[in-house]
């Protein structure tokens, strides 16, 4: 009997989520809690000449107050630089930089300690924009300058090819900071253990390297550190690196009492990660007919003060600089600058959306100045299913491309054209298309892996280290599971973020989850169904190759009655019922920095409306490919 999916179906996490009953981290509590909170610097930039916590310290209600003094490991984090220091302590590099943690037996008294902790500050000249931060007479903010990162790519003889063109459009786009700005902010529960280790329930996107990074800081092996990272209202990206867990992990081993931290909208305005700020530059080419002869780009992203994410980011600008284009002479070269505004890190995209807002316009510039259709110069600059990537690397052959663009073009084609009758009100049509690779890319460490077993209670449990951050990661499992080994939703157990219990899948980022979720079933599957099998035919006599599974249990072919035998059966009679995979996301075969393989294809319809008096553009249509 095998099950099919019911398009009605509710996912797994629907009902409570519209009730209201389900507990997100933030949601937690524990007996004896204490509140966390963080002094941060109201200064951009400065140096700080004394802290003085004694009035904190002796107002009641007070547990602990922390400072850069009490850090027992490393005083510093970040993903890819740990430059970032956990409590500043001679300078402070951003508003919202931290200088001093409190632990108190309320919100309102912890508050009232921060106001307490006085900080001397000698105020230092401010670096607001990634043009002073390159100026050779501006200030170092950090030991090696203000340049956090430097990512290339050229080929062809861009010069030469300009030559040639009958038409070169040069433009700069200038994208803004953006917040993400999920329901949930940063938050969570650090709860001490009796062995002197912690649980941390904190919203994150990879567990794993939250404990790997916390290890570093307070001194203590990794397996004496849990992170509980699921379910999490929103990240997009904005909680990938460390936020609260450092404090919330320092007040519960100083205090040995639970310690909850959950940062206010303003507070996680100041001190969360933003996308980056990016200036591009872009000059592009083409002859008469629309066919790009010569593309030339220079990214500038303003970092912020400490690196996290940001030179992976900046290398995935450069990386995209041509977008699902074959250009066959390229010059793309991108900066990321330390500057004194707030920190710039990941967010959905990853960079690939600046760079495609800057190449999209391009492209719509040249069209007009060659008087041809938008969609006719993507087309005839498109690529084709087995060229190489955007860095001339080899990656997974699609012609997805080419299917977005025609979807692309039937939507116009059956869109209603407007007169633009109203003296006032004028319409008009935009599309867009997008190429964008999934994974980290080469060179960087990309690990995944599942397990699947029958467990205990009867159920098939299959087990991740992903993270649910309302991107639906758990209906794809779902999904995934029933029709790849063919039983019921109600069969299923999953079990995802919590680093005691799940095999390390990498993170819940860069498009990856759902890919590493089919790719361990497709690996383990077959030795799972397999395993199953033998045994029960073992057990039952019938032959191996006429058992499969379905719903509720062991089915034998030919009789629909019922399984032969059911999961909670096979949890009493079959002893070895666990397979795991372990594996690489798929890259390049090419050694090109951060190059991807496995690459989606997108593109969009807008119609919008503007109003000529007030300026005021309305969408009035949306529609996706």
């Amino acid at each position: 009997m095998k099950y099919s999916v019911d398009p009605k179906r509710v996912r797994p996490d629907g009902y409570s989520k519209v009730s209201g009953t389900l507990k997100y981290l933030t949601d937690l509590s524990f007996p004896n809690m204490l509140f966390g909170k963080v002094l941060r610097s109201t200064y951009p930039h400065a140096r700080i000449l004394s802290i003085n916590t004694e009035k904190a310290e002796k107002l009641t209600g007070v547990h602990a107050v922390l400072t850069y003094k009490d850090v027992p490991g490393m005083n510093r984090f970040g993903i890819i630089i740990p430059d970032q220091p956990v409590f500043c302590e001679d300078k402070v590099r951003y508003v919202g930089d931290a200088i001093a943690a409190v632990a108190a037996e309320s919100v309102e008294i912890a508050n009232e300690a921060i106001k307490l902790i006085e900080v001397s500050y000698e105020p230092l000249p401010i670096i607001d924009s990634p043009e002073k931060g390159l100026d050779s007479n501006a200030p170092k903010l950090h030991p090696g300058g203000n340049i956090a990162h430097r990512s290339e790519y050229q080929n062809g003889d861009v010069l030469k090819a300009f030559e040639q063109c009958d038409v070169i459009v040069e433009e700069s786009y200038e994208l803004p900071r953006q917040l993400h700005a999920y329901m949930e902010t940063e938050g969570g529960v650090v709860v001490p253990e009796k062995s002197g280790g912690i649980t941390v329930y904190a919203a994150t996107q990879h567990g794993f390297r939250d404990r790997f990074q916390l290890s570093r800081i307070l001194g203590i092996p990794e397996g004496m550190i849990r992170i509980i990272s699921s379910p999490i209202g929103g990240s997009f990206g904005g909680k990938d690196e460390l936020n609260i867990q450092p404090y919330g992990a320092l007040l519960a081993l100083s205090t040995k009492r639970p310690v909850k931290i959950h940062n206010t909208r303003p507070e996680s305005v100041r001190t969360s990660v933003k996308r980056h700020p990016m200036k591009i530059t872009m000059k592009t080419g083409t002859d008469k007919n629309g066919k790009i002869l010569a593309h030339q780009v220079k990214i500038v992203a303003d970092k912020g003060a400490y690196a996290t994410l940001g030179p992976a980011v900046l290398d995935f600008s450069v990386e995209h600089a041509a977008g699902p284009y074959i250009i066959p002479n390229i010059e793309t070269i991108g900066v990321s600058v330390y500057t004194n505004n707030g920190v710039s890190g990941e967010f959905r995209g990853f960079g690939g959306n600046q760079i495609t807002f800057a190449l999209e316009g391009q492209l719509d510039r040249l069209a007009e100045t060659l008087k041809i259709d938008p969609i006719e110069i993507r087309r005839k600059n498109l690529r084709k299913a087995t060229d190489l990537g955007p860095l001339g690397h080899r990656i997974a052959p699609t012609d997805s491309a080419s299917l977005v663009l025609d979807e692309i073009q039937k939507i116009v084609n059956q869109s209603k054209k407007s007169d633009n009758a109203s003296k006032w009100k004028r319409t008009g049509t935009g599309i867009a298309i997008a190429m964008h690779g999934g994974g980290l890319g080469f060179g960087r460490l990309d690990s995944s892996g599942g397990r699947l077993l029958i467990n205990d209670e009867g159920k098939i449990e299959i087990s991740f280290g992903f993270e649910e951050c309302g991107q639906g990661l758990l209906s794809v499992i779902e999904n995934l599971v029933t029709q790849e080994i063919g039983c019921s939703p109600q069969d299923i157990k999953i079990v995802i973020g919590d680093t005691e219990v799940v095999p390390s899948s990498g993170s819940s980022t860069a498009s990856r989850g759902t890919s590493m979720v089919w790719q361990s079933l497709q690996k383990m599957k077959g030795p799972f169904k397999k395993k199953i099998c033998t045994q029960v035919s073992k057990l039952t006599g019938l032959p191996e190759e006429e058992l499969y599974l379905g719903v509720n249990g062991v089915w034998h072919q030919g009789n629909d009655s019922g399984p032969c035998i059911t999961y909670k059966e096979c949890a009493i009679q079959v002893e070895d019922r666990t397979v795991e995979t372990s594996f690489h996301f798929p890259t390049t075969p090419d050694a090109v920095n951060g190059g991807h393989f496995l690459y989606s294809f997108g593109g969009i319809k807008v119609e919008v409306e503007v109003d000529l008096l007030t300026g005021k553009v309305k969408v009035t249509s949306i529609d996706h490919v």
